[in-house]
């Protein structure tokens, strides 16, 4: 049986891998509520961030019904919430 094609999550350059770590950052530090747009999934994720794991290299975010935890390399936009 063949193996269904799963589309690869777009490679991007150290410089914008390097902005999204900066934007994670800051939004740890000041507790700010963060909507994250994650490769592979079709709504956004919000919360706010309570860790940031260098060793799994997932980010973990606070949400009502809990924890998620979202790998990095998943990321593909940080944005703040509107409303």
């Amino acid at each position: 049986m063949a193996k269904a094609k799963v589309a690869k999550r777009p490679t991007r350059d150290e410089f914008v891998l390097e902005e999204l770590g900066n934007q994670l950052v800051e939004a740890k530090q000041e507790g700010s509520e963060i909507l994250l747009t994650v490769w592979g999934k079709e709504e956004q994720v919000r919360g706010t961030i309570v860790e940031m794991d260098s060793r799994t290299g997932k980010v973990h975010i606070s949400k009502n019904e809990g924890i998620e935890k979202v790998p990095f390399m998943d990321i593909m936009q940080v944005n703040y919430p509107r409303d």
